[in-house]
């Protein structure tokens, strides 16, 4: 789509194709398919509401596959499961299923950036919840969603923090007779770790936090 554009019914047909769901209610697919930018241009409701429902029956699909195909225990659940639902995952099952493609959005491609692709696809996850039901959901989600490990902790770190409130991580740390000890402060939380350099203590020290944080929560 191109900014400020409205949609045919060849984009509707297009869209269902590209996410593999017809519709009974294409107000739903409309919806989820648009920005908030969009809205501010044509008055339209965004998905915004979508994407916060999304976020809900995501979290019980993949707890419920993980529970019902995993052996493992909660921690190593709750570890798994963040792979899935972290905005790296979302994104990239956005790319596989050329979601952006369809997006109604107003301004420059700038107003799109961010957490876009990673929104839409979960409002797109509630719109086909709400349309169809679960076991339709549970289907575009075994479609397009692959477990996504997280590598760079300091980045995820620094975005979680960041998302919460308007300061950054704090590192100390200090040389020690088997390499480096780092410290890393946020949202009220430490931790530390050590390691043969500073880079990968700092890695080490933000994977911990970000674990302490995040456990049990959307990341």
């Amino acid at each position: 789509m191109h900014s400020g554009e409205s949609w045919t019914k060849e984009d509707e047909a297009a869209a269902e194709k590209a996410i593999g769901y017809t519709f009974r209610d294409k107000k739903l697919l409309r919806t989820a398919f648009t920005h908030n930018s969009y809205t501010n241009f044509r008055g339209e409701e965004n998905n915004e509401r979508l994407e916060f429902l999304g976020d809900a029956v995501l979290q019980l699909a993949v707890t419920e596959s993980l529970y019902l195909h995993s052996a493992a225990d909660e921690g190593e659940l709750t570890r798994i499961r963040k792979n899935y639902v972290a905005r790296p995952a979302l994104e990239r099952a956005a790319d596989r299923a050329g979601l952006m493609r369809f997006m109604r959005y107003s301004g420059g491609e700038s107003n799109i950036a961010g957490k876009t692709a990673s929104n839409l696809f979960e409002a797109v996850t509630a719109a086909i919840y709400l349309d169809g039901g679960m076991e339709h959901a549970r289907a575009f989600l075994r479609h397009f969603l692959t477990e996504a490990k997280l590598e760079n902790y300091k980045s995820a770190l620094q975005e979680y923090t960041q998302e919460r409130e308007k300061k950054t991580p704090e590192y100390s740390g200090e040389d020690t007779e088997q390499g480096y000890r780092c410290t890393v402060t946020a949202l009220g939380r430490s931790a530390t770790a050590e390691a043969a350099s500073k880079k990968l203590a700092e890695q080490d020290a933000a994977k911990a936090l970000y674990e302490i944080l995040t456990k049990g929560k959307r990341i």
